[in-house]
């Protein structure tokens, strides 16, 4: 019997790539790695924004919107109410597309929704150690785990206000390679 050869990875330009890949040394074999995608959305009710309260790394402790991974085999749409499920066990009606956000430092693409409660309830799910509804004024803006929270929270704002149309991009001068905290 014949086994073949183990995988053996080298990092090398395959012939007519223009990119350095792991490709297998034994059969050639090229591993691609593409970005990640992360779907999420910023929710409404009765005038004010869910916001998730991080109960994971990274920056456990700070507020964000219901949004994570896409799964493989789902929609955005729906990746964005499973999210919204698991993060704040809340059950959305989707509005359309707010925003496509790159960062590039991540090699993440997030597409946000705007969204509303399906229904009035919501609570923390595992990933949450808590769940609230802000008023714009009550934002915890120096909370906000991600420089892509307080760009989707203004973009939403925007539309609210008649100021902008969806979706969005990355704001002028944000190349999504700033760090967390900022």
């Amino acid at each position: 019997m014949v086994y073949p050869l183990p995988p053996v990875f080298a990092r090398t330009v395959p012939d007519g790539d223009t990119h350095e890949r792991a490709v297998c040394e034994n059969c050639g074999f090229v591993n691609y790695e593409n970005p990640k995608i992360v779907v999420g959305s910023v929710v409404r009710h009765q005038g004010k924004i869910l916001l998730c309260r991080r109960a994971i790394e990274p920056r456990h402790g700070f507020w964000t919107v219901p949004a994570g991974f896409m799964e493989l085999h789902e929609t955005p749409e729906d990746g964005a109410r499973r999210e919204a499920q698991e993060e704040a066990n809340a059950a959305l009606s989707l509005d359309g597309l707010l925003a496509i956000y790159s960062v590039p430092r991540l090699s993440q693409v997030q597409l946000i929704y705007r969204a509303t409660l399906a229904e009035p309830a919501f609570s923390a799910g595992e990933e949450s150690l808590e769940v609230a509804l802000f008023s714009w004024d009550d934002i915890p803006w120096a909370d906000l785990a991600f420089p892509t929270v307080h760009w989707m929270l203004r973009h939403e704002r925007m539309v609210q206000e008649g100021r902008g149309v969806a979706p969005f991009a990355n704001p002028p001068g944000e190349d999504g390679n700033a760090s967390p905290g900022r």
